[in-house]
């Protein structure tokens, strides 16, 4: 999401105050699992709080201090200290690492169609029984349980390994859980000691699991919801709404509010989702790129997968910029987002006959008064943002009664026409700046208006400028699907390579991301804005927090058809089976170009596909921590990761040669170094006597080799090792990096099955 959601965190109110505000910081404190004075402790609690005990200068109750004491996720506590108390307690024995916690952001009645899912056909959710008996975990902003998606009708019982709570809180008690909504809890404790500082009471925030920005509504019902009929959002985009594993039950772990996501309260969720006995966690919150032994997210999902549990994190959303994708972790999976065929036209008739393309879901085409045509007018000048329309920027003289043009930036989309709307104004065109390209993102807009992409724009102020009395009507289309070239990478999702580990290509995929609708919250309206007073079961949202639960629920999907799979075969039957080109067979495009495998990953995901891959690619926990060795992390910091002991130098010389067998191939090429063998290692999923060829295509300026050329499988869960030479042919130039792309496909063809398992491959030049 965009200045939207981080407008309303910023407007919602929490009456929380904190003691010691000015003088104290939140910091998660990282401890040896074994350490040596843990022993004269009755329990990890009173020894948590010993460190704290240690520290304070005062006759001060040390659990004050304590906000979390973690045993799953990590072994350690989130603590509020001062500077002074920092500096002593980095110096007692057992302390591996101190974090200050960090902030993070939150980051569909079609995409279920869109990705080829259908409930009358052998495919996958027949094969998973749409999910049956996993449960998904989501980290968001609560949930709305009345909503229809949560409904439990039949549903199964709750699985007897599920050792969760439903926490009771303010408007929230235990029976608003179901057989659907299995468990639901809260935490506070980071954001209640950072947020010293009083918001407008606009929008009540609950103090429990109760959604009241609709963010944490719309991804568990993306990931989970129930089958609804008659969904539709005003009238727009009717149809029956589905999560992507309609049959697997939801536990919420309420860990964003108003002004964001703390790392002490996240940790604090996995922590406890790892001992419920979730089998997935879905995380649509992020920020930028960090080193894994400073990154909460990735030390707590290192735990949760050497517990079996799958971790879907957003890739974030500061694309197209490079290097921007966050969660990077490679026991993690990182969705980036894509678009749909589904298009809610909303064309701009100029005077003059020109016609401009535009979208939005503002009902429109259910009120004959909303398409008279009316002057224009794009206020400019002065230093009050009246080009962004700003709240009260516009002057009501000038724009009363008439179509304002206000560009995109600085504040929400959706806020921008109740400013206009505020000022008098009549309607709204939504203009994207260079910035923003032709993406169109659409919201349910509180009066007529219309958003078009940045070429549409530079024609629209061009006849603004060149017309005396400029005037247009907005034309509203209702709901068009499949006449438009999808699915595309969305301009919003983070890019890589990553910042940290290039040797592992990031994103993994891509998910449906734009324009999604999914559940709502009763307590907002479909815009957001605490002005608007509609009411609605769906709304629209568009982000890679959007297309995280995506593969959350395809996730459950997988784990539903094979229990036994881990997290990381599971991933790769993801990975493996993604699509290269858009539905029309053509490569998927980024904006007018092909995609980047820094965009895309190894591409859409394909559920239908997924859920019978054929070969895995898997890895061991021990695998990882060997990677870690390769990446150059010292024992110190690959200890806080893993909590395990261990010797590089021993590691590398009996792993010699190792790379991590991974589902894509990431090569960087620096000082000189012209060449490269790597290892990959199959699994066989599919059926016994199996032959597999490879077919390749090599980078520009790359030679590959691979041998052997053939895979021959006599039964199942048998695994084959292949290598692979990349050799460079490329003529490098200093002071400047360089990419190049291809990919890999091992292809079976038998009586009754065609498997496609396909790795892209990334080089890179330093």
């Amino acid at each position: 999401m965009e200045a939207k959601s981080q407008l309303l965190f910023s407007t919602l109110f929490l009456s929380f105050v904190s003691l010691h505000a000015n003088t104290l910081q939140t910091y998660v404190v990282h401890l040896h699992p074994h350490g040596v004075t843990s022993s004269s402790f009755t329990s990890k609690l009173h020894w948590h709080l010993s460190f704290i005990e240690q520290t304070l200068s005062s006759e001060e109750d040390p659990s004050s201090r304590l906000l979390y004491s973690y045993h799953s996720a990590m072994e350690g506590f989130a603590a509020q200290l001062t500077q002074s108390e920092l500096e002593s307690l980095q110096k007692l024995p057992d302390v591996i690492a101190i974090r200050p916690d960090r902030r993070l952001q939150v980051q569909t009645t079609y995409s279920y169609k869109f990705l080829g899912l259908s409930p009358t056909n052998g495919g996958a959710w027949y094969e998973s029984q749409f999910g049956h008996g996993s449960i998904i975990g989501v980290l968001d902003t609560g949930i709305w349980p009345e909503s229809p998606s949560f409904d439990d009708h039949g549903m199964p019982p709750v699985p007897k390994k599920w050792r969760g709570v439903c926490q009771e809180g303010q408007s929230f008690n235990s029976s608003n859980c179901n057989r659907k909504l299995i468990g639901a809890r809260f935490f506070t404790k980071g954001h209640r000691v950072a947020s010293t500082t009083m918001s407008p009471n606009i929008i009540q925030e609950y103090v429990s699991p109760r959604d009241s920005t609709g963010h944490g509504t719309h991804t568990s019902s993306t990931a989970a919801g129930t089958s609804v009929s008659m969904a539709s959002v005003l009238g727009n985009a009717g149809g029956v709404a589905r999560g992507m594993a309609p049959g697997a039950h939801i536990a919420v772990y309420k860990v964003c509010w108003f002004n964001g996501c703390y790392s002490s309260d996240i940790l604090a969720a996995m922590d406890v989702a790892i001992r419920d006995g979730v089998d997935v966690l879905s995380l649509s919150l992020g920020g930028f790129p960090l080193p894994l032994f400073d990154d909460s997210i990735a030390i707590g999902s290192f735990r949760a997968m050497e517990h079996g549990i799958s971790v879907v994190c957003a890739a974030g959303n500061n694309g197209p910029l490079q290097s921007s994708v966050a969660n990077i972790a490679p026991w993690i999976a990182t969705v980036g987002a894509s678009t749909l065929d589904r298009r809610f036209p909303a064309i701009v008739r100029m005077a003059d006959g020109g016609l401009l393309y535009g979208e939005s879901m503002y009902p429109g085409n259910q009120f004959s008064k909303t398409e008279k045509e009316l002057d224009l007018i794009y206020v400019t000048g002065g230093d009050g943002g009246s080009e962004f329309c700003l709240k009260g920027s516009l002057p009501i003289a000038e724009v009363r009664g008439k179509m304002v043009v206000c560009d995109r930036g600085v504040n929400g989309r959706a806020e921008k026409g109740q400013v206009v709307k505020e000022a008098g104004g009549a309607a709204m065109i939504l203009a994207n700046t260079e910035i923003n390209l032709e993406e169109d993102s659409v919201d349910v807009h509180v009066l007529p208006a219309t958003l078009v992409g940045f070429a549409e724009s530079v024609r629209l102020k061009v006849y603004i400028n060149s017309t005396r009395r400029a005037r247009a009507r907005i034309i509203f289309g209702g709901t068009v699907i499949g006449r438009s070239r999808a699915p595309a990478v969305a301009q919003f999702s983070a890019r890589g390579p990553s910042l940290y580990t290039p040797t592992i290509l990031k994103p993994d995929v891509i998910a449906p991301g734009v324009n999604i609708i999914a559940a709502w919250p009763q307590n907002l309206g479909p815009s957001s804005l605490p002005e608007d007073n509609r009411r609605v079961n769906f709304t629209v949202m568009s982000g890679t927090s959007m297309a995280c639960p995506h593969v959350s629920g395809i996730t459950a999907l997988i784990r539903s058809a094979h229990p036994k799979w881990s997290p990381a075969a599971i991933k790769s039957a993801i990975m493996t089976t993604a699509d290269g080109n858009d539905h029309f067979g053509k490569p998927i495009k980024d904006g007018n170009k092909p995609p980047a495998v820094f965009a895309i990953g190894a591409g859409h995901v394909n559920p239908e596909r997924a859920i019978n891959p054929g070969l895995i690619y898997d890895i061991t926990p021990d695998e990882y921590v060997t990677h870690l060795c390769t990446l150059g992390y010292t024992e110190s910091e690959i200890f806080t990761i893993t909590h395990r002991n261990v010797s590089c130098h021993e590691n590398l010389r009996m792993n010699r040669g190792f790379s991590l067998n991974y589902p894509s191939i990431s090569v960087v090429f620096k000082h000189g170094k012209k060449s490269t063998m790597i290892r990959r290692r199959l699994t066989n999923v599919g059926s016994p006597n199996s032959i597999y060829s490879v077919k390749v295509t090599a980078p520009e300026d790359v030679e590959v080799r691979i041998k052997p050329q053939r895979l021959i499988f006599k039964y199942v869960n048998q695994s084959l090792i292949y290598r692979i030479w990349i050799i460079s042919r490329k003529r490098m130039t200093k002071d400047r990096m360089s990419f190049a792309q291809g990919q890999l496909a091992w292809v079976h063809s038998g009586n009754s099955s065609l498997y496609r398992v396909r790795s892209p491959i990334s080089v890179t030049w330093k």
